[in-house]
């Protein structure tokens, strides 16, 4: 009966841990991609503070995450845990709107046969396969399928950079997006 009760942090700090460890991260690898210091990173991975987490440290931890204050805050493990892996938050209002809103054909035909990849879609996603539906657009010159698997690859594009961001190949990495953008951006109009 004389045993502590855990503090207000614990299960925040377990939710962080668990993250972490799902990230595959040790110790100094998650102190330094959220700029926390490793003492607190220590008491975080290892049974969790004994006070409330300050909300500077759980923006931190947040954002060294690639989530959100809130998601970290409000959501369960089991609906984070997939995003570490790569894959979006089922975002169930945007997923009833591209339902609702899906007004070609062969997009209603294909949210019919694929549901569960339209589940994984982001909510940006959601908007942009919506735009693409008007006539004549990408939709249906390119067919839906493959406006799909673009988005998908572009998603996975970014999450990969957003990896390598976190390491000591960002100049590098920097310095390659830097080229590419150069021959993507478009040209300067003259007046």
């Amino acid at each position: 009966m004389n045993e502590a009760s855990p503090g207000p942090g614990s299960e925040l700090a377990y939710k962080i841990a668990r993250l972490v460890e799902e990230k595959g991260w040790n110790q100094e690898d998650f102190a330094r991609i959220a700029r926390l210091n490793r003492h607190t990173v220590h008491q975080i991975l290892h049974g969790g503070p004994k006070r409330q987490l300050r909300n500077i440290t759980i923006s931190k931890c947040a954002k060294g995450l690639d989530l959100t204050v809130s998601e970290l805050r409000h959501l369960p493990l089991e609906r984070l845990i997939p995003r570490m892996h790569g894959k979006p938050p089922v975002d169930d209002e945007a997923l009833k709107i591209l339902y609702a809103r899906a007004t070609l054909p062969e997009l209603i035909a294909w949210l019919d046969r694929n549901r569960q990849r339209a589940s994984e879609l982001r909510t940006d996603e959601i908007q942009e396969l919506l735009d693409m539906q008007a006539p004549g657009g990408p939709l249906e010159r390119l067919g839906v399928e493959h406006c799909v698997e673009l988005l998908e690859r572009r998603r996975e594009v970014i999450n990969r950079v957003k990896e390598i961001a976190r390491t000591e190949y960002f100049q590098l990495l920097e310095q390659f997006v830097q080229l590419v953008f150069e021959k993507v951006k478009p040209p300067p109009r003259w007046v």
